[in-house]
């Protein structure tokens, strides 16, 4: 594998991340401002806006980078700048139209959610506000699709980061002048909150076009050395370029199509059992603030794991069958350990976590506490539908996530009634189970891998967060004699000492077992003598 390539890759991949950490901080002091009910403001607009914008997008961006790939191989740069330009084209008119479809279905999504009657027309103009969005996006992710069909990883990432930090500015200076400067109700904040996705496309855009008059005379040095031997119909190229994008779509709307099976039949389970005047307050707090917490194990779980895919391609592709299961063995093994250990000290820690990053809430810190180990199944969902994608299988992640949609679309209103706003936690964790364990049963179909290893050391890597675990709940216990999650710094010193002496118990019981030296090499050997064990 080449160095250029992975450079390139790690460019992306920590631009995805850097954009993703950001995205999992600013709701603090959003929540500071805002509150519960600001989120499920912010939530009805901007899940439905994340759906449009896959099905907007529909998998072209992946699509083009791959075809430029391929067609700058074989020297044939006229072709991939034809298929760009024609998909510009078709991604200004698929933007506006999205736009057009969601600005004026408002009312009837505020319907479909049960919104109360005298909310009605303040989430309809919250969703019209980030409808706009969905103008620019498309155009901007095809662009970004060019550079990377080129192997020019950084103008994805620096636009991916520039972005989210324009569109996390706006948004919370906005939301700031709105309420404390101007005095203005919560609903008009959360629309500018929504409307600073738009804003954020913008500032993107605009670092593209600056990379692209950087680069535009190497562009145009390309076109001059074209060997004109191809004349490629883009009809047949969109055709296979759908085909073969449907399942990103799906994949890349797995968590808002959860999310909105929440926003369908949330509201209505809730007032059906008699806590309608809490529901907004609960539904914000569901989607927004505790999923926030849980997606960081998964965040630094798939981002190791990720990192192996490529290694799995090639494996598969060669027929290298001993190779093949060793990456997939790592890959597996790499994104338990890290995630179990973390969800666990998660949900000891449910309490003095919730309260260090928003406030001390009975309610987030008991949603929280059931949500962490879900955790688990999203890293797993990413990492394995990602596999399924490297060996050529990516139409069953449709058929997994559909089934595991329904599944959640059923247990969601039963489950709420029986356990309240933790009910839609656990329809959730058994959506993403069957998901799951439906790709897990296509990998080994297509390829035989057996998971019995995999198995017996996720044994092992749960005994020792079982054990660490226990280790935290006692410090924690100690702490809480002096200390109180009442107050945000004293919470946060709770954190901070309990996941040092965690991660210390774990660190140490995985590399005297040489659990950690055989899931990351002999360069584990350094930080073993640095720790003294």
């Amino acid at each position: 594998m080449s160095s250029k390539f992975l450079k390139g890759a790690f460019i992306l991949t920590l631009g995805a991340i850097i954009s993703k950490v950001l995205g999992l901080f600013y709701v603090i002091p959003f929540e500071h401002m805002v509150g519960n009910k600001g989120a499920t403001l912010y939530q009805y607009g901007y899940v439905p806006y994340t759906i449009f914008i896959s099905f907007a997008t529909a998998g072209m961006p992946l699509a083009v980078s791959k075809f430029i790939s391929k067609y700058n191989a074989l020297e044939e740069y006229a072709v991939g700048e034809k298929l760009f330009k024609s998909s510009l084209k078709l991604m200004a008119v698929t933007g506006f139209l999205a736009f057009l479809v969601l600005y004026t279905m408002a009312p009837l999504f505020t319907e479909i959610f049960g919104v109360k009657k005298e909310d009605v027309s303040d989430v309809t103009e919250i969703i019209r506000a980030v409808s706009f969005a969905l103008i620019f996006v498309p155009f901007m992710s095809i662009i970004r699709g060019f550079f990377q069909g080129h192997e020019a990883m950084e103008p994805t990432a620096i636009s991916q980061v520039i972005e989210q930090i324009v569109r996390i500015v706006f948004l919370l200076a906005g939301v700031y002048v709105v309420l404390n400067v101007l005095d203005g109700e919560l609903v008009r904040a959360i629309q500018v909150a929504t409307f600073a996705a738009t804003v954020g496309a913008v500032g993107g855009l605009v670092v593209l076009f600056w990379y692209w008059k950087k680069q535009k005379p190497h562009l145009d040095s390309l076109m001059e050395k074209d060997r004109g031997t191809m004349e490629i119909s883009l009809k047949d190229i969109y055709k296979e370029i759908f085909l073969s994008s449907i399942p990103f779509i799906f994949v890349g709307i797995a968590m808002p199509m959860f999310q909105f099976a929440d926003l369908l039949s949330f509201n209505k389970a809730m007032s059906s059992i008699g806590l309608q005047h809490v529901a907004e307050d609960a539904l914000g707090v569901l989607n927004v603030y505790a999923q926030k917490l849980v997606l960081i194990p998964m965040t630094l779980a798939t981002g190791f794991s990720m990192a192996l895919l490529p290694s799995v391609t090639k494996a598969y592709v060669s027929e290298d069958s001993e190779e093949l299961n060793r990456q997939l063995n790592q890959a597996f093994q790499i994104l338990l350990f890290i995630t179990i250990p973390a969800v666990v000290g998660m949900s000891v820690l449910a309490d003095p976590i919730y309260s260090a990053f928003y406030s001390h809430d009975p309610l987030g810190i008991s949603v929280l506490k059931a949500y962490a180990p879900v955790s688990i199944l999203f890293a797993l969902f990413s990492v394995s539908a990602a596999i399924l994608q490297g060996i050529n299988q990516q139409k069953y992640t449709v058929l997994s996530l559909l089934v595991g949609f329904l599944i959640k679309l059923s247990l969601n209103i039963p489950m709420i009634k029986l356990l309240e706003t933790e009910g839609s936690v656990y329809a959730t964790a058994f959506g993403y189970l069957a998901a799951v364990l439906l790709n897990l049963y296509v990998i080994t179909y297509f390829t035989g891998y057996r998971y019995s290893l995999t198995i017996r050391r996720s044994v092992l890597i749960t005994v020792f967060s079982m054990i660490m675990g226990l280790a935290v709940w006692g410090m924690n216990s100690l702490l809480s004699l002096w200390l109180t999650t009442e107050g945000r710094f004293q919470a946060i010193l709770i954190v901070a000492v309990c996941a040092v002496f965690g991660a210390l118990i774990y660190a140490a019981l995985s590399l005297k077992s040489k659990l950690a030296h055989r899931l990351f090499g002999t360069r584990i050997d350094r930080l073993k003598s640095k720790l003294g064990l």
